[in-house]
Formats: C-alpha cells, sequence, structure tokens
C-alpha cells in the first residue's frame, strides 16, 4: 500500500467493488481493504459441504436490484437468466402455480385454488399497477436522488402512489384480494428481510415492497448464472483492471477525518491518506470507526439454509411437477393469516409454530454451479430463506435456537411433500447430510451485517425524505455529516439487496464533488 490514495474504500462486498472500479475507470488513486480473506462480502459462492463440487450462493441468490448500465458501464462479463415459473404455493392437496410465461395456465391455478378467476383478474390489476411503478422508479435508482414531489410526478398515477407510498400495504391486499393464500403470496414481498407485518403504520412493509417489485424495471428475480460469487469476481476483475489495488486480511479499525483530509487506520496498526473515504459497510459500523455514538443496532429477522439434494422430493400436490414448484419461489406456511400469527408469536419472542420460509432451487436454472458428475446424477441446491425470525429470539440460546426453528420450519415443508426431505438429502465426503443453517447472529458474525440485517438497517424510499433521513445524505443519498465519507453499502438511501447501486452512486458522488 501506499502512503495516501484519492480514494479509499472500506469493505470489498459487491458495492465497494463497483464503487472501486467506477473511480479506478476515472483516474484516480484507489485502494480497497476487506478484512476477509477474499472479497465479495455477503454475495458469493462457496463450496459448502466437504467433499462436494457444487458452488453455493451461500447468503445472497437472486439478482433484481442490479441495473444493466453497472454491468455495461463496467464490461462485465456477467448474466442472469430468468425464471418462467414465479411462485408455488401448496395449500393442503393442492397449490398455487404462478406462471410468468402462460397467463391462462395461471388462470386455471387461481380457478383451482378459490373456485373463480376474481383474484386472477385482481392479481393482474395489481401487478400490471407495479410494473407500471417499477418502469418509472427504476431508473431514477442511479441518478441524482428525487425528492418526494418529484417522484410522485414521475410515477404519474394518483392511485398507485397512495397504494404504495401512503397507506399500509394490507390495507389495499385485503381489499383486492379474497384468498387467504393469495394474500399471503403477495404480502411475503413486503416481508423478506424485515420484521414488520402488513398494517405497520411506519411503512416498513411498503418499502420492502417496493424493492422487490421495481427491480429492472419489470420487478422480475433473475438467476445469477455460475452463480452470486460469478458477479463479483467480475467485479473484482473490473476493479483491478482498471487500476484499483484490492487489499484482504486487512480490517480496518478506525477512520478519522476534518471533512478535507481522512486517515485510515488498520488492525495492524498501519495507516493511509485518503481525499475522500467511502464505506461498504453499515451505518451502524461507520458510526463505530468514526469513534462517534452509536445508533440503536439494526435487527435482521431470517433464517437462511442451504441445501445439496441427491434428488428433488415428491409434491403431496400430484398436479405439478416439482422440477416447476422448485425453479420458482416456493412458498411455505405463507398464507396471509400464517404470516401475521408467525409475527406476532416472534414478536413476543417465542419461536413460531409454523414459521414462513420460501425455497428455490438455483441448479433447475443454471445447472452450471454443479460439478458434470453432480448434474448427471440429478443432485439439485435448495435455497431456504425464513421469515419472522428475530435476532432477539436468538441471544439466550443461539445454537439451541437455531435448531428448534430449523426443526420447526423443515417440518412445514415435510407437511406439503409426499416423503420427508431428510431421506432426499446428499451427504458430504464424511458421510453428514448437505445442510447448513444460518441465524441473524451468523450472518453478524461471518459477514459483518449488524444484528444480522441483511439491508443494514429498515429500507428507506427512494426519494429525499426529511423525516427519514438526513439533508446530509446530498444528491446522490450516500452522503454522512462529514463531506469526504461517503455510505456506499445497502444502508445508503436506495441502498439493500444485491443492487450496485449504492456502490454506483457513491462514486458519481466523489466525482460530483471533485467537480
Amino acid at each position: 500500500m501506499h502512503a495516501s490514495y484519492d480514494a479509499v474504500i472500506v469493505g470489498g462486498g459487491h458495492n465497494g467493488l463497483v464503487a472501486a472500479a467506477y473511480l479506478a475507470r476515472a483516474g484516480r488513486r484507489v485502494l480497497l481493504l476487506e478484512r476477509l480473506p477474499a472479497t465479495g462480502g455477503a454475495a458469493v459462492s462457496t463450496r459448502a459441504f466437504t467433499g462436494v463440487d457444487a458452488r453455493l450462493s451461500r447468503y445472497s441468490y437472486l439478482v433484481s436490484l442490479l441495473p444493466r448500465k453497472v454491468v455495461d458501464d463496467l464490461g462485465l462479463r456477467f448474466a442472469v437468466r430468468r425464471r418462467r415459473i414465479s411462485s408455488y404455493t401448496p395449500t393442503g392437496g393442492g397449490g398455487l402455480l404462478v406462471d410468468a410465461e402462460d397467463a391462462g395456465r395461471t388462470r386455471e391455478q387461481f380457478v383451482r385454488l378459490t373456485g373463480s378467476d376474481r383474484d386472477f383478474e385482481a392479481w393482474q390489476r395489481f401487478y400490471g399497477m407495479t410494473r407500471q411503478v417499477a418502469e418509472r422508479v427504476f431508473p431514477t435508482l442511479t441518478e441524482p436522488l428525487p425528492s418526494r414531489a418529484e417522484l410522485e410526478r414521475r410515477i404519474g398515477d394518483t392511485a398507485a402512489w397512495e397504494t404504495l407510498f401512503e397507506r399500509p400495504l394490507g390495507e389495499t391486499v385485503e381489499a383486492e384480494f379474497a384468498d387467504d393464500t393469495v394474500r399471503g403470496v403477495v404480502l411475503t414481498d413486503a416481508l423478506i428481510g424485515t420484521f414488520t407485518h402488513a398494517h405497520d403504520p411506519s411503512l416498513r412493509q411498503n418499502r420492502c415492497f417496493l424493492y422487490h417489485v421495481i427491480g429492472g424495471g419489470t420487478g422480475d428475480w433473475d438467476v445469477p448464472i455460475g452463480g452470486m460469487g460469478a458477479f463479483t469476481d467480475a467485479l473484482a476483475a473490473a476493479a483491478r483492471t482498471a487500476g484499483a489495488e484490492i487489499v484482504t486480511g486487512a480490517e480496518v479499525t478506525g477512520i478519522a477525518t476534518d471533512g478535507v483530509r481522512a486517515e485510515v487506520t488498520l488492525a495492524d496498526g498501519r495507516t493511509v491518506g485518503a481525499t475522500d473515504v467511502l464505506v461498504n459497510a453499515s451505518p451502524y459500523a461507520l458510526a463505530g470507526l468514526l469513534g462517534r455514538p452509536l445508533p440503536d443496532k439494526p435487527e435482521g429477522a431470517q433464517l437462511k439454509v442451504n441445501m445439496l439434494l441427491r434428488r428433488l422430493p415428491r409434491l403431496r400436490d400430484t398436479a405439478v411437477d416439482p422440477r416447476e414448484a422448485f425453479a420458482g419461489t416456493f412458498h411455505i406456511a405463507e398464507s396471509y393469516r400464517q404470516l401475521q400469527t408467525a409475527y406476532e408469536q416472534a414478536a413476543a419472542g417465542r419461536v413460531p409454530d409454523a414459521p414462513p420460509s420460501e425455497i428455490y432451487c438455483h441448479s433447475l436454472t443454471d445447472p452450471s454451479i454443479l460439478s458434470p458428475d453432480l448434474a448427471a446424477e440429478g443432485v439439485h441446491t435448495l435455497t431456504l430463506f425464513g421469515l419472522h425470525a428475530p435476532a432477539r429470539l436468538f441471544a439466550e440460546d443461539p445454537a439451541g435456537t437455531r435448531r428448534e426453528l430449523l426443526r420447526a420450519t423443515l417440518a412445514q415443508l415435510d407437511a406439503v411433500l409426499a416423503e420427508p426431505l431428510e431421506g432426499c438429502l446428499a451427504t458430504d465426503a464424511e458421510g453428514r447430510p448437505c445442510l447448513e443453517a444460518k441465524s441473524p447472529l451468523d450472518l453478524e458474525r461471518e459477514v459483518g451485517l449488524p444484528g444480522g440485517h441483511i439491508f443494514h438497517r429498515d429500507l428507506s424510499w427512494p426519494f429525499a425524505d426529511p423525516g427519514d433521513v438526513t439533508d446530509a445524505t446530498g444528491r446522490w443519498g450516500v452522503g454522512t455529516p462529514d463531506a469526504n465519507v461517503f455510505l456506499c453499502g445497502a444502508g445508503a438511501v436506495r441502498g439493500g439487496g444485491v443492487s450496485a447501486v449504492p456502490g454506483h452512486n457513491a462514486a458519481m458522488a466523489v466525482l460530483e464533488k471533485a467537480r
């Protein structure tokens, strides 16, 4: 390392790598420091099971918010693949399959479940509305931050604005949809990574829902070809090719700044100077690095489970092929009432009786993450994301609570299968089942997510809102009270998820400041 740089980036997750690539391509002298042995943060692929050649997207696993602009600007060799099946929700002996390419088939599925096409028509209207909003909002994510009034004018639909930005989402879900299962499928996008309920007056559920339905201007959630690590490897290559220096195993312990020049201190006592510092970590972590009072720690609320199966399990619903059911988002215990009950039980400090979760099978869409031998044997990955599992549940007995929650979650899955999942699990080289589970506390320890919160803190609206963020966030939503310190992680305005948006916007803010 040199003594001083134009920009030092703290943290080598995907947003830090994006910022490094943009700044280096603009001719800046850039140093990126990552405490872990490799870059990627939570967007990595890992051979998680001993002696098994399967590269799992270990933490984050799907892509929606990544703008094509970033891929093109940086010349990334990276692609995603669309999933034809949007979702499958089993209900007793039947279920609801949503085919994104066949509206007629989906209509038949709604009629099979509900007895009429009323909710299908409501579904078409509702998601037609969200798609129009997505087409208008998504392009703004890589532009200077609009005001609330500017974004409302851009959307140009008063009813859509009130539905998504003004009233608790639960009011709309209950007014538009009659079936409890259909209501639950809609609501899940408002709860993923956010511990809340349908009628939360703070509208956290609405903000979460918005980010889940605007991605790419379509709302589609796509599979990263080669796994999530293929994306961050491509970013690291782009940053290095542009001239950025990347140092791993380099933990930053402090940042000092007078607003003009900054000094970054490492755990081994070394220091490096910088004109600007970009922090690819949470606002909570940034406060600690600056030696300032810590805000309340955010709280994550999910169980992440990675599995490898010898084969896909059979379903109780014999009308649906497991290869279709697991290719999309497979909803478990996620009816509207079940979601509310699980929230109430978790908020009261207990593991829910029927923990809600959703599953998908990456290898059905992208078999390249498996070795040729595993793919030929019919082996598949399975990723489970459990909801309503707040960090507070794990405080007294982290390992015991994780086991209890995992048992309860898999029991809900087994209830809709025609055979126990356990009998389908592959084993590693030492004969152990290929299954790993991670609680919010595990995510905090392993990849630095405060309280295990996958968005670093509650998601913000994608506009300047003095009631939600301070004016210090600036034109790009990445500023801090220190003029030369910027947030470039998920905790920035318009952050959260695998998006590259905060990394892009922090780089733009630095370049604009220099001009």
